[in-house]
């Protein structure tokens, strides 16, 4: 139905050469490594982009472990990058590794037994320990320098097992077309990009309340946040107002007393409303400080006044600023009251108070300042026990806490109406699969509080590109800051000096300081279509990819990856990523719960592959339509192992009769001299356009249910009607027509089941074919106006009602039958008329009577002549 020998110089035609018993253990690594001697997946650069189709493959993070969910939504990618690649596409499907930021650095830590200390000088020939110590206490500290080479040799390890796992599910990615987000390119082009972006206008610096990891030390983007359930209490103590009248407050965090800045009550609360503008004394700390009206104040939470301290959450953050108060931390990085009494508090009684606090953890201070509370019996009542949610890090252990300090930001509409809108319309020119996932993107931006904070406090990242120069006191100049030139791309501050400073000047008056934070790992990962389409290095390439056409990913990170990507291709390229976005849902275990390993569920890939085959994985892959949560069930593997079997047996069968590679017909359809031949190639034609309609729509798993659908009945039915012409035994005119018709069938549906089971199809590929299954063209449907594709299933349907009769007879299948009745409507027994000689050649039936009736088709009357016993099952 197609040429076969595209990309391929070997004969036109192959000679026949079937194994006695196919299999399909060991097809993995030895086809595998044929694809990659013989380039079979490799992009051609010398093309258009109308050739082309590009893929923004997701980097995995390597650092990570492996789990069935890399199996899962990667082969739903590879299974569309086949089928365009059929369709005669250029294929642009390259693979990176997503190596640097906090997952690696606790791997690096973990396994090597090894804490970062930057203050440590570099030690060219240090060694983690053989073990690392079982305490963190205990680990080497190292320099920065070693900490990043230590980061680097085992991400590289790490992607190693990574890539020998991709290939060996037939991922059909060029292998040339790799990248790491720590190499150096990804480096200077994230660098780069952020420079671009600072020029601009859409990157800035600002000193300003940001939510805090107190275990990583860093800063943490709205992005990164979730919501844990977590036990609380709510404590209820009095302020006191000038006259002495006692204002009830209810916190669940008593231990940022000491940093209020002001109680805030709804304005239409008419209990509060004659204090609004009034001042009224902070318990313990005799801090004086104003009552303010702001409408995000709930009169039915608690006692419908609440302190505001800076900063307890992000609610004390808005009103923070929009009340314009002022700032009173107390919280270091550490997670740990600040040392030093606060100049806000001033007496004796409250510096003696705080000194009860300083220093302590934000747990111990809690217990501490609700001790100070009941021991001046101020503490009223016991603390009401509550479940609420609070913010923590993705990757975090402990509760985020809120800190000023000095970062970069992103402009990405979340201050910004007219950015706002203009994102969301970004959106609107990506086609999502499925469609409803654009709602999770547009209702993303529009709950943005915030612009992205891009900076981190970590080690092993990309380095913010810019220093500072230091005036006479050796104070930075942030307003003025140095930047790289494009040729010096990639730098690293912390270890490179500044542009016209030497680095004897490096953190010394009149010299200069190197910014010491790396950007947020999605800076660098929402650029993989500039890093590995080549923008800003190669010009020609990146017009050949770009836009790319398909970003596939998880519907977890849309928030993330998928909105990073579209604020920096708006910033940079003025336009949307990619063309088509493909999300794909969660691995759910038995229990319908999502596999992660914090839940100790996930199941490592490895063992599943080596159990049941790479194509049996992939069906089940294939199986789960995009966006959909899909339960891990090796039972559907099983099925598609045995469907890959029944192929290679079905194929063998058929190759064995002497069907060939001439045997295929195209437009002339003269050969085909019979109904039922006729009616499997106009029923085969149908199912090309179903499965070609499907792809083209990202339905993927539409087209295999289609095509697999159409297998079974093709060998439960056809093959099984067919044997005595196929033989010969209705003259060779009838013969060549059936095997025409196998030959037909069996190359369109090793075409049709290639995207999804590339090793079967190209192990019988191999067997009659020349060249790859993978560089042969997609099918197209024939032209047969006189064909019935509903004429098999009625044959088929007759075939099994006799066979049933003999079954129920407890008689063999080979047993003849001397007459059978069908009944069945006039439309069926015309479809019936014409397939009499294969369904009696096939039920060994001397005489079958065909009459028409109502209702569905009925087999009565069947008479058995005498046989031997079916032997007992």
């Amino acid at each position: 139905m197609a040429e076969s020998t595209q990309g391929t110089d070997t004969p036109a035609t192959a000679p026949i050469n079937v194994p006695d018993k196919p299999a399909l253990e060991g097809l993995e690594a030895a086809l595998t490594q044929r694809w990659l001697e013989e380039g079979t997946y490799k992009f051609n650069p010398d093309t258009t982009r109308e050739q082309v189709y590009s893929i923004d493959t997701p980097p995995p993070t390597a650092s990570g472990s492996l789990h069935v969910g890399h199996m899962f939504s990667f082969t739903q990618t590879d299974v569309q990058a086949r089928y365009m690649r059929m369709t005669g596409k250029n294929v642009f499907y390259p693979m990176g590794w997503d190596d640097n930021g906090l997952p690696t650095e606790r791997r690096v830590q973990n396994y090597y037994g090894v804490r970062c200390d930057p203050a440590i000088p570099y030690n060219a020939d240090y060694r983690p320990p053989a073990q690392p110590a079982k305490n963190q206490r205990d680990f080497d500290v190292v320099s920065r320098q070693n900490f990043i080479e230590l980061c680097e040799e085992l991400a590289v390890e790490d992607e190693k097992v990574f890539e020998n796992l991709f290939q060996t599910l037939g991922l059909s990615v060029d292998w040339d077309l790799t990248y790491r987000t720590i190499d150096d390119t990804s480096r200077a082009v994230s660098q780069r990009a952020f420079l671009a972006n600072l020029a601009a206008g859409d990157a800035y610096m600002a000193e300003a309340p940001t939510l805090w990891d107190v275990t990583f030390r860093t800063a943490v983007a709205q992005a990164e946040l979730e919501d844990r359930e977590v036990p609380g209490a709510y404590y209820r103590y009095p302020f006191f107002t000038e006259d002495g009248e006692k204002i009830f407050i209810e916190t669940t965090r008593p231990e940022l007393l000491a940093a209020c800045a002001a109680l805030v009550a709804n304005p239409d609360d008419e209990r509060y409303q004659p204090l609004f503008g009034k001042t009224v004394k902070s318990p313990l700390f005799d801090v004086e400080l104003e009552v303010k009206a702001h409408p995000l104040a709930k009169a039915d939470k608690g006692s419908g006044i609440a302190m505001v301290c800076t900063f307890g959450d992000l609610t004390d953050v808005t009103w923070w600023r929009e009340l314009q108060l002022p700032t009173r931390a107390i919280m270091g990085r550490d997670g740990r009251i600040i040392a030093e009494t606060p100049e806000w508090i001033t007496t004796e009684a409250g510096k003696e108070a705080y000194a009860a606090i300083a220093g302590k953890t934000a747990f111990s201070a809690k217990e501490a300042v609700v001790e100070l509370l009941k021991a001046a019996e101020l503490l009223d009542g016991e603390p009401k026990k509550i479940t609420h949610p609070v913010n923590f890090f993705e990757k975090g252990d402990k509760p985020l806490e809120v800190v000023t300090s000095r970062q970069w930001y992103i402009h990405n509409g979340g201050r910004d109406e007219e950015r706002r809108q203009r994102l969301i319309g970004r959106g609107q020119e990506i086609n999502f699969h499925p469609s409803f996932m654009r709602s999770r993107y547009e209702n993303w931006i529009a709950g943005l509080n915030g612009d992205w904070l891009v900076s981190r406090q970590r080690f092993f990242g990309v380095p913010i590109p810019v220093w500072y120069p230091l005036d006479a006191q050796g104070n930075p100049d942030y307003d003025n800051p140095i930047l790289p030139s494009d040729e010096m791309l990639p730098v690293d501050p912390a270890a490179d000096a500044a542009p016209g400073f030497d680095e004897s000047q490096r953190d010394q008056a009149n010299g200069f300081t190197g910014d010491a934070d790396v950007l947020d790992t999605w800076a660098t990962s929402s650029l993989t279509p500039q890093i590995v389409g080549g923008w800003s290095r190669d010009d020609e390439l990146f017009s050949k990819v770009y836009p790319f056409d398909l970003r596939p990913q998880g519907h977890d990170i849309i928030r993330t990856w998928l909105f990073s990507s579209v604020v920096r291709a708006d910033a940079l390229q003025n336009s949307a990523p990619w063309k088509h976005a493909a999300i794909s849902g969660w691995i759910l275990d038995p229990d319908r719960k999502k596999m992660s390993k914090s839940k100790g569920n996930v199941v490592v890939p490895t063992d599943v592959l080596n159990e049941y085959g790479s194509d049996a994985v992939r069906y089940w892959a294939a199986s789960a339509k995009l966006g959909a949560d899909t339960a891990y069930e090796i039972a559907q593997m099983k099925i598609g192992r045995r469907l890959a079997i029944k192929l290679l047996n079905a194929s063998k069968f058929v190759l064995n009769l002497g069907a060939t590679e001439n045997s295929v017909v195209n437009s002339d359809l003269s050969v085909l001299a019979n109904p039922l031949d006729r009616a499997l190639l106009a029923q085969l034609s149908d199912v090309v356009a179903q499965a070609t309609k499907a792809f083209d729509n990202y339905d993927y798993a539409r087209a295999l249910q289609i095509t697999e659908s159409f297998f079974w009945q093709f060998t439960d039915d056809y093959v099984e009607l067919i044997k005595d012409r196929a033989y010969g035994a209705a003259g060779e005119s009838e013969q060549a027509s059936v095997l025409a018709a196998l030959a037909t069938t069996l190359d369109s549906l090793l075409r049709l089941f290639a995207p999804f089971l590339p090793f079967a199809t190209e192990e019988v590929w191999g067997w009659w074919r020349t060249g790859s299954v993978h560089r042969a063209e997609w099918p197209t449907a024939l032209e047969i106006t006189d064909g019935d594709t509903t004429m098999l299933g009625t044959v088929g349907i007759a075939l099994s009602g006799i066979r049933k009769a003999k079954s129920e007879a407890k008689v063999k299948q080979r047993t003849e039958v001397l007459s059978a009745s069908i009944t069945a409507s006039e439309v069926l027994v015309a479809q019936l008329k014409a397939g009499l000689g294969d369904l009696k050649a096939a039920a060994n039936a001397q005489e079958i009577t065909l009459q028409s009736g109502e209702g569905e088709l009925t087999v009565s009357d069947v008479v058995l002549a005498p046989a031997e016993e079916a032997p007992a099952s």
